[in-house]
């Protein structure tokens, strides 16, 4: 299953997302700093939803409440 997820509160744009069988496949950002959350995507492919979860959930950037990891971790709840 394949996903596009807007983001809030972050500078990403877009968050796409695949996942198969709970494990994700992948995870691309639209905007945002585009090395690291290359990385991001790069260290949760593979991995169980459950577990990028709550690897991810509550990090926060900076004075904001979220971060795009975070974002993540809450687009991998809402959808899987």
């Amino acid at each position: 299953m394949k996903i596009a997820y807007i983001p809030k509160g972050v500078c990403s744009r877009q968050i796409n997302i695949e996942v198969e069988d709970g494990i994700v496949k992948s995870v691309e950002y639209i905007g945002g700093c585009n090395g690291n959350l290359k990385g991001i995507g790069s260290l949760v492919k593979g991995m169980k939803v459950e577990d990028v979860i709550e690897r991810l959930e509550n990090i926060k950037c900076g004075m904001k409440n979220t971060s795009c990891p975070d974002q993540l971790a809450k687009a991998l709840k809402e959808n899987f």
